[in-house]
């Protein structure tokens, strides 16, 4: 499935930056960075329950927050980008 991840951490102070330090490598574990706060990951269900899991434990609930969009299994029908930074598909032939 298809899961835009968004954050929004404080980063008033040097735990606030800790914590959004902590969320950007734990996204990047499981998805393609499309914003600087915003991931598209493609995982199934019991690995987005782990991954929801651990940032849940990560934010600080009174003062961060995470927001996710569950766009389903259909990846293709559902996005549209325009401007810099293209996208790469996440599914496709990666080439080292």
């Amino acid at each position: 499935m298809l899961i835009l991840i968004t954050y929004d951490v404080n980063t008033g102070t040097a735990d606030g930056r800790k914590r959004l330090r902590k969320i950007s490598k734990e996204c990047v574990n499981y998805g393609q960075r499309v914003q600087n706060s915003v991931f598209e990951c493609e995982i199934d269900n019991a690995l987005w329950l782990k991954v929801r899991h651990k940032l849940e434990n990560i934010i600080d609930k009174e003062i961060d927050s995470l927001r996710f969009y569950y766009l389903g299994d259909s990846k293709k029908a559902k996005r549209e980008h325009i401007g810099c930074k293209p996208s790469l598909d996440i599914n496709g032939v990666l080439i080292m």
